[in-house]
């Protein structure tokens, strides 16, 4: 979130409203070709949803614009039945690789800035911010490492502290990019404990990851993207050959195995960088 966000009232909610509409939304960078084209969507309270797609499908750019970092170029884009930006209920994990891991913060410092929106930038933490901090650590598992500074974690830790940031700040919808990229499988794991618990809590999260098959497992919907919404629904209603060769094409080989259809991808690099 930006200062400019952080001095702004933020928006109230319409709640009978789905926590995100997407209509028809356009999204150029300069100019340029799209990164998102006419793209419309809804999400629902609680729901949690993976975002696929190959490298420059847009992804990012998605999330980003949820988010309120980026504004549509044209359509419209709503939380809660207002226009986004400006919405403190938002948590956003954005990818590892984006992140300043050297900055001399602790770990409790980084999940104390999930509070800054409600308590302001000019006044002081109080001790019912820091005990909500420390819940948010102990939620996580990450408590004995609140006075460490955040660039010395491993991959998993750090996106375990981002995520205790977002529930310091009280957020209602968690928005995560590939972050489960490069972690091992118990990290992963890790991820996913959490991520059960928050939706037993009632959070809506939206996740974009590479792994068509750890999506399919973990979510019970998916969102297809190339750069157009593909397909949004159930796994399999979303996985189907037609769909992925259309976002995949090339990219992409379908085979049937024992258990299903097994989808074997050669993109050529990790993370989004093509948004």
């Amino acid at each position: 979130m930006t200062l400019t966000g952080l001095l702004r009232r933020p928006k109230p909610h319409q709640h009978t409203a789905p926590v995100v509409s997407l209509d028809h939304v356009t999204v150029r960078y300069n100019g340029g070709a799209p990164a998102l084209e006419d793209v419309s969507l809804v999400v629902q309270r609680g729901e949690r949803i993976a975002v696929v797609g190959p490298n420059g499908a847009g992804k990012s750019t998605l999330l980003k614009l949820i988010a309120g970092i980026l504004a549509p170029t044209s359509g419209t884009a709503e939380i809660y039945g207002y226009g986004a930006g400006g919405h403190i209920c938002i948590g956003y994990v954005p990818q590892r690789s984006n992140v300043d891991w050297a900055f001399p913060v602790t770990v409790a410092d980084v999940v104390m800035m999930g509070r800054v929106a409600k308590i302001g930038l000019l006044r002081q933490a109080g001790r019912a911010d820091r005990e909500l901090v420390r819940q948010s650590l102990e939620q996580v598992g990450m408590t004995s490492f609140k006075d460490r500074q955040i660039g010395e974690l491993s991959g998993g830790q750090q996106q375990r502290v981002f995520i205790a940031r977002a529930l310091a700040q009280e957020a209602e919808l968690l928005l995560m990019d590939e972050p489960i990229t490069g972690l091992d499988v118990p990290s992963q794991e890790a991820i996913f404990e959490i991520l059960d618990l928050l939706k037993v809590q009632g959070m809506t999260v939206l996740v974009s990851t590479h792994d068509l098959q750890m999506a399919s497992d973990k979510f019970d919907r998916l969102m297809l993207l190339k750069r157009r919404l593909v397909g949004l629904g159930r796994p399999a209603e979303v996985l189907t050959p037609h769909n992925l060769q259309q976002a995949y094409g090339s990219h992409l080989t379908v085979l049937p195995g024992p258990e299903g259809m097994l989808a074997l991808s050669d993109t050529c690099c990790e993370g989004e960088s093509h948004d």
